[in-house]
């Protein structure tokens, strides 16, 4: 069979999905439109049966494109993702709420069952379901009771799945009647008097022996707190950051060194040729850029998640909802461009639960300036280059400090753009907040688990097959140029070494370096030049930001090919050792302190990403918003690097 999930937010749909599939999950989209498509395998003896995550929604009718692909799926039995049964999760604490949701799924006459999840929270709030008054209400649903975070419940969902039968035509209560005004629309007055009747009889099917003060009210004194609330939550990005930095770097330096080390092995031990040059100077150069960088991606993914499990996340839009208004945004952006430092495109999909179309594109706009993951490998090995890493105010790693810096200055600029774009954006229609409070839990670590790697697999294939690609790319390009134009340097070369008695080493270098000049990225390199020049960067770096224009992170594995491309044989020395010893013709360093902060900058404005440009299109249903873009993030990154570049020289 073909299972849909269904469920308000924050019902536990999402550690039902784990309970029930396991590690055999898939996610893609939705055909047709840019929506997540989480489906995985259910088992149960030798049948198996797929099950679809759909979007978390309120309502069976459509506010947002979100809940549109419920209401598509469910209302059409021709769609391909209509389902022959459904699961709906609904939270035993809030169970007025949910019941409306799952009235209106109980009358498409599709076989159902209802998951009553979250007992414990219930319980803890001195809640208990009659599950025969429910039974009654509903008498053609299953009704399971589940804590699905530790995976109670389990063993009766997959029996009541076994046991599905077809609905015989039971209707919730069609016969309610309420007083409604004459502008009324058809949904709300279904709505309305599904939620009225669902008051009169909230009493039969729930029994509550004391009303007490939630903990989390408690809680909530403090973490939505006007002055504490934002404190908090900036310390808790300041640890965050702290934390990435140094515990990520000792697998990162072993991951850089081992590459390294492979591929002077491989140099050492294979004949020298075409094949032996492409996998010593391309393929694993492009590997190890791919590799080096999955720790500190698998650990902002690992807080992120935390952040989501515990509840805490809600808490945050809420908070910032005041903070974001002045700048023509909601409480709900704060979601996307948080979701945007681990990858600008799932940021940019989020924003379709903002039902405002202003705010909506406003933070489409803005939220590519949030630093995502992919700029991390940029950051980090610029950071490792010319930021020393010592302690700061007795407790602080500086390196880790400029880290947080950077993620601020993306956050500020977003901040200052989406001020500007609040008064070039003309809208008459008023945006507003409608947000549910979690319960706070502990966090399951198996759930948070399944997310990392989830995340990671979607870096290393996506990023991966770019950034490899490129590099193969790179490395042809940096080896061979025009006819004869490579010979006639190296000999040239050969003959100065001549005539001025130049040590073997000084040859070999200077050989490698005219190769380089002039192969065909060399030629591409001198030719930008001297655009880049005033901004502090060569031919080298050059290259590098172009191919970048991919993806942000192509941009070490691409300093990787190109340095391994022209190396004098020192092929076990680690990039970051290639590129410290990088000297100008005047003999100053490359990498000097104006030109690494003045690349960070470049990369926390520049749009260097064609997958984010691609879905800006599509979510916006035209081209004329991604080259807006690209043309005010192309020109904040160049004046923030020459300015950058001028201070610090």
């Amino acid at each position: 069979m073909k299972i849909a999930l269904l469920g308000n937010p924050n019902t536990g749909k999402s550690s039902v999905f784990n309970m029930l599939t396991g590690m055999r999950q898939h996610v893609g989209n939705f055909p047709g439109v840019t929506v997540d498509k989480k489906t995985g395998i259910i088992e149960i003896g030798k049948e198996e049966h797929e099950l679809v995550d759909f979007p978390g929604t309120y309502s069976l009718y459509p506010r947002s494109k979100d809940e549109e692909v419920v209401y598509t799926n469910l209302c059409d039995p021709k769609n391909e993702d209509y389902p022959d049964a459904v699961i709906v999760v609904v939270d035993a604490s809030n169970l007025e709420r949910n019941l409306l949701f799952f009235s209106q799924v109980y009358d498409l006459q599709i076989p159902i069952i209802l998951a009553l999840n979250m007992t414990d929270v219930a319980k803890r709030q001195n809640k208990e379901v009659k599950i025969e008054e429910l039974q009654k209400l509903f008498p053609e649903a299953t009704i399971i009771e589940t804590i699905a975070r530790v995976k109670l419940g389990k063993q009766q969902l997959l029996e009541a799945i076994s046991s599905l039968k077809e609905r015989k035509g039971h209707i919730f209560h069609k016969d309610i009647t309420v007083a409604s005004s004459l502008d009324i629309s058809e949904q709300e007055l279904d709505t309305s008097k599904r939620f009225t009747y669902l008051k009169e009889v909230i009493g039969s099917i729930e029994k509550v022996t004391k009303k007490e003060e939630r903990q989390a009210n408690r809680w909530d004194r403090i973490l939505v707190h006007p002055v504490f609330g934002y404190l908090i939550f900036s310390i808790i990005l300041l640890i965050i950051f702290q934390f990435i930095y140094v515990f990520a770097s000792i697998p990162m330096d072993f991951i850089d060194g081992a590459f390294a080390s492979l591929s002077q092995w491989m140099t050492d031990s294979l004949p020298e040729g075409v094949l032996t040059n492409l996998l010593t100077q391309g393929i694993i150069p492009g590997i190890g850029g791919i590799a080096i960088f999955v720790p500190q991606i698998a650990l902002l993914f690992f807080f992120i998640a935390i952040l989501e499990e515990t509840g805490y996340l809600s808490r945050v839009v809420f908070i910032m909802d005041k903070l974001m208004r002045p700048f023509g945004l909601n409480g709900k952006s704060i979601v996307p461009l948080l979701s945007s430092v681990a990858c600008a495109i799932p940021g940019i999909m989020s924003a379709r639960t903002i039902s405002d179309w202003k705010e909506r594109l406003i933070t489409i706009l803005v939220a590519p300036l949030m630093s995502c993951s992919a700029r991390i490998p940029v950051y980090t090995i610029l950071i490792a280059l010319v930021i020393p890493s010592k302690t700061v105010f007795g407790f602080m790693n500086l390196q880790g400090l400029v880290l947080f810096g950077l993620y601020g200055l993306g956050l500020f600029s977003a901040l200052g753009v989406a001020i500007v774009l609040k008064w070039f954006i003309k809208s008459k229609d008023k945006g507003f907040l409608m947000l549910e409070m979690p319960s706070y839990k502990m966090p399951r670590w198996q759930n948070i688990g399944m997310v990392v790697v989830e995340k990671v697999k979607l870096f290393i294939w996506d990023a991966g097959k770019i950034i490899l690609s490129i590099s193969i790319i790179l490395w042809a390009l940096a080896s061979y140029g025009p006819s004869g134009r490579i010979d006639d340097a190296v000999a040239k070369t050969e003959q100065s070494a001549k005539e001025n008695n130049w040590s073997e080493d000084v040859k070999n270098q200077s050989i490698a370096s005219v190769k380089l000049e002039n192969s065909y990225i060399g030629i591409l390199g001198k030719t930008i030049e001297p655009v880049i020049e005033p901004i502090g960067y060569d031919w080298k770096i050059g290259i590098s930001l172009i191919t970048s224009f991919a993806a942000r992170e192509v941009f070490v594995g691409s300093m990787a090919t190109i340095y391994a491309v022209g190396d004098d044989g020192e092929q076990n020395l680690p990039l970051i050792e290639k590129m410290r010893n990088e000297k100008r013709a005047d003999g100053s360093p490359v990498f000097s302190l104006a030109t690494g902060v003045s690349l960070m900058v470049f990369y926390v404005f520049a749009m260097q990403c064609m997958a984010t440009l691609a879905v800006v299109k599509r979510e916006t249903k035209t081209w004329k918003w991604p080259l807006i873009q690209v043309a005010y993030m192309g020109v904040l990154a160049y004046l923030g690097a020459w300015i950058t570049f001028i201070l610090l020289s």
